[in-house]
């Protein structure tokens, strides 16, 4: 939001929210008519469907692409980071489609010789051009300087100008006024070329493509304009600007105003005379080197669309099924396919703590497919390839996420510790922090907890600690039970440890493996606490759901703005925490396969370094 906003600086169709693209619907009901009943066989108006549909999808690609290249690191032009008030202010970014949209379909309605097109005429896409070069690019430069006078600043621009750090999607973050006079100027090629009677389909397509593109390309935050091309055609500086050059006008304010040919700015003497070295250092910034890396994975097919690669406004809350993912089945096909093709691990996000470089990487892999016996030797050499390249890359830590850690697949990472025994990055399964932060979770002043589900290293340490501070657990479950006592060995804390079917406990430990069934037979107000990193269904209204182990992120922690798989904004897993502190204390031990951190000294650690544990509010005591 601008800082002194002006009148028209929202959207008409804001207080409809997510329903905002019925104002579609005139124009579908008015264009299916004309052509059904008044035989007007006029396909112009269903083909500007395609092309809204053609603008969406490019922007998305160059959203996606944007957030790929600057989490990677290489030929990233601005260091800073993004966070959740800027995804959630630049969120309406096909906004300006929308209005795009109505705005042609009236001028094919009202302007002499737009409708009924050809699909090509040469002289139309050459004249469009022309114009471009002149009216259109000098009038937006001083329209755009004009927005710069404190006063349309303060009321309009500094709204667009809020984003320091750029990504694609801030191209199309405006108010509404400002839209409306770029809209006006962008028209003056397809309005003079239609009353001129040499417009087409190609040259409206192509001339909006053009704009899109360039738009998203001078916002991507990532340079890869190559230098080659500059010193072939030397005079292309006046007619073609990088991402660079419109990134110091970001920074900058007051310099490199152009649209997308800088030719204005040396006119007027107003190009940023650092243009050509920022230029040319970002070209030669070398990838990112991570410190720390969590190693995680895809879980369901729809999740790509929750990671900070897939949309902006699913990565930004916690991942839960949406039913219109349902209707991009075809593109969650296609992704499952590139996916399965690229087949290696890919960064999706980074992020910066103190000194720390921090990234997160996936594996193309999914839920169902750890659960295939035959997959397993494929997903542990992918694991062991990204273990072997964070050791290449310097990383200090890595740490296992999801299903990547396990007692069938890999031990809990210890398989390849064993395979590089001299392995210098540190493994990380991060069940020391799970115990501490579930141990944290238990309501104070329990005498008694419920363990069901699967028992995994997590689980058997919880019920040894709570047994030696003398809370009892029951297990409802003869086979689990005698797999815990076992555990436990000869010591007088299995005196705690009861097996009953009682499940009249307000408290349960619960995990993979939970069934429905169980969960009906709790009493009313009972408190889930899942000691798995997978939640657990709400199937049960009138009971309590705790988070899976994790902590709330220091505010120090930099460019958070996607949240880790279900989690709340700025909370990560306790697995993910641990490799982070791990690091941060300098720990030279790995911590996988059997081996597992003192808890409370991790526990102290996360806390001392700014991480805190998650609380849930209940009505009812336990």
């Amino acid at each position: 939001m601008a800082s002194r906003p002006g009148i028209l600086t929202d959207w008409p169709w804001k207080p409809l929210g997510s329903f905002k693209r019925v104002i579609l619907a005139p124009w579908v009901i008015h264009s299916t008519y004309s052509f059904m009943v008044k035989d007007e066989k006029d396909l112009s108006t269903f083909l500007m469907f395609l092309i809204l549909l053609w603008r969406m999808i490019h922007t998305q690609l160059w959203i996606s692409l944007s957030r790929y290249r600057t989490a990677k690191g290489n030929n990233r032009i601005i260091d800073k980071g993004i966070e959740f008030d800027q995804v959630d202010r630049e969120s309406n970014w096909d906004d300006q489609i929308l209005f795009n949209g109505i705005l042609l379909y009236v001028g094919r309605k009202i302007i002499p010789g737009a409708s009924y097109l050809p699909i090509w005429r040469l002289d139309g896409v050459i004249l469009t051009a022309l114009i471009h070069m002149g009216p259109v690019e000098f009038l937006y430069y001083w329209l755009h300087r004009l927005l710069h006078h404190h006063y349309l600043y303060s009321r309009y621009h500094s709204h667009h100008h809020s984003s320091i750090v750029t990504g694609a999607i801030t191209s199309a973050i405006h108010p509404f006024a400002e839209h409306i006079s770029y809209s006006m100027l962008f028209m003056i090629p397809l309005i003079t070329t239609a009353v001129m009677g040499t417009a087409s389909e190609a040259s409206i397509a192509g001339y909006i493509t053009y704009i899109d593109f360039m738009n998203n390309m001078g916002h991507c935050n990532f340079e890869f304009v190559p230098r080659r091309l500059f010193i072939i055609f030397p005079h292309l500086k006046y007619l073609m600007y990088t991402p660079s050059y419109h990134s110091l006008h970001h920074t900058q304010f007051r310099t490199n105003y152009s649209l997308f040919m800088p030719i204005y700015d040396y006119i007027y003497g107003t190009m940023d005379t650092s243009s050509v070295t920022l230029y040319e250092d970002s070209l030669k910034r070398p990838e990112e080197a991570p410190d720390v890396v969590h190693l995680t994975h895809l879980t369901t097919p729809d999740s790509i669309y929750h990671l900070r690669l897939g949309l902006a406004s699913l990565a930004s809350n916690p991942q839960e099924s949406k039913w219109y993912l349902w209707l991009m089945w075809p593109v969650t096909w296609w992704t499952m396919m590139l996916t399965w093709i690229y087949g290696r691990t890919f960064v999706v996000e980074r992020n910066r703590f103190h000194k720390l470089r921090l990234q997160t990487w996936t594996l193309p892999k999914y839920n169902i497919q750890y659960n295939l016996r035959r997959q397993k030797v494929s997903i542990n050499t992918l694991i062991e390839e990204a273990v072997l390249e964070a050791e290449e890359k310097g990383a200090k830590v890595l740490s296992l996420g999801l299903l990547n850690q396990g007692e069938e697949l890999n031990r809990y990472g210890e398989l390849y510790v064993q395979r590089h025994p001299s392995l210098k990055t540190k493994v990380v399964d991060g069940s020391s922090l799970a115990v501490a932060a579930m141990l944290n979770s238990i309501p104070k002043g329990s005498t008694q907890v419920l363990h069901r589900g699967n028992l995994s290293k997590v689980a058997y340490a919880v019920a040894l600690n709570l047994c030696q501070r003398g809370i009892q657990v029951v297990v409802p479950c003869e086979d689990d039970y005698q797999k815990l006592k076992k555990s436990f060995g000869i010591t007088s804390d299995q005196n705690n440890l009861i097996l009953s079917k009682s499940y009249s406990i307000k408290t349960w430990l619960v995990g993979d493996g939970l069934k429905e069934e169980d969960q009906k037979k709790a009493a009313e107000g009972t408190l889930f606490i899942p000691f798995s990193q997978f939640p657990p269904k709400k199937l049960r209204k009138d009971c309590f759901y705790h988070s899976i182990p994790a902590m709330a992120a220091p505010a120090s922690l930099e460019n958070v703005d996607s949240c880790e798989n279900w989690l709340p904004r700025r909370v990560m897993s306790a697995w993910r925490v641990a490799g982070i502190v791990h690091a941060l204390e300098g720990w030279d031990e790995h911590e996988c396969g059997s081996t597992m951190a003192n808890i409370d000294k991790v526990w102290q650690a996360s806390i001392q370094h700014g991480f805190k544990p998650l609380v849930i509010k209940t009505p009812l005591k336990f």
